[in-house]
């Protein structure tokens, strides 16, 4: 128990490198909800575009998606981070994994919204139609606010796996939890910065997962 004690829980690395492992939650916060607003926001926008049909936007729309949902995240932020550079195009670690992870969730987010969508009953364009409203109306009065209900539980879902891969921007050096974690350890000679950068990363994502667990409850398939 000692030897697990001191390479697991020793004091003095604790208090060394936990305020490093903070400042590492708090880029982690920063990261997570850029990526969240941009892109379920994202998403949203291009599952729109799709609704008016247009063949040449919807075949690139279909495209972008099927790109970013078969490509590992890992793999489109290596090929950013460091390809990118090549062409005269530098981006910083953060903005990389902030872009990256945005997309991903984007890619995903438009068909979960998509699939909202086409779960609409046509009778519910046309009876909107029916009563003056042009099709933008229809779309933003009466199409999303049901579609969008109805894809809360999957897009929530799909929106905590993505945020969890904030842990990649170790790889490119974005100081968040897992980089501060493996730097201090690294320094330490000791595991115990890594049992705190996961604990660091229960305590984000547990609330996390709680509110998902709720909002899934609120939002039910059955009540939208």
């Amino acid at each position: 128990m000692d030897r697990f004690a001191d390479a697991f829980l020793n004091p003095a690395v604790i208090e060394k490198y936990l305020p490093d492992i903070l400042r590492g939650m708090l880029v982690t916060i920063e990261v997570a909800a850029a990526v969240v607003v941009t892109g379920v926001l994202a998403g949203l926008l291009l599952a729109s575009a799709r609704s008016f049909r247009i063949r040449p936007v919807n075949a690139l729309i279909v495209l972008f998606v099927d790109v970013f949902r078969a490509l590992p995240p890992l793999v489109i932020i290596l090929i950013a981070y460091f390809g990118l550079p090549n062409v005269g195009i530098s981006l910083s670690g953060f903005t990389v994994l902030w872009l990256v992870l945005s997309l991903v969730l984007a890619a995903f987010a438009e068909e979960i919204f998509w699939s909202g969508i086409l779960s609409i009953r046509k009778g519910q364009w046309e009876a909107a139609r029916s009563t003056g409203l042009g099709f933008l109306q229809t779309l933003a009065w009466v199409i999303l606010p049901q579609a969008v209900r109805m894809t809360v539980p999957p897009l929530t879902n799909r929106t905590i796996a993505i945020t969890k891969n904030t842990a990649l921007g170790a790889v490119i050096g974005v100081p968040e939890i897992l980089m501060q974690a493996q730097t201090a350890q690294s320094f330490s000679g000791n595991a115990t910065p890594l049992l705190i950068g996961s604990l660091a990363y229960v305590a984000l994502f547990v609330p996390v997962v709680a509110v998902g667990r709720w909002l899934e409850t609120r939002f039910a398939w059955g009540r939208a």
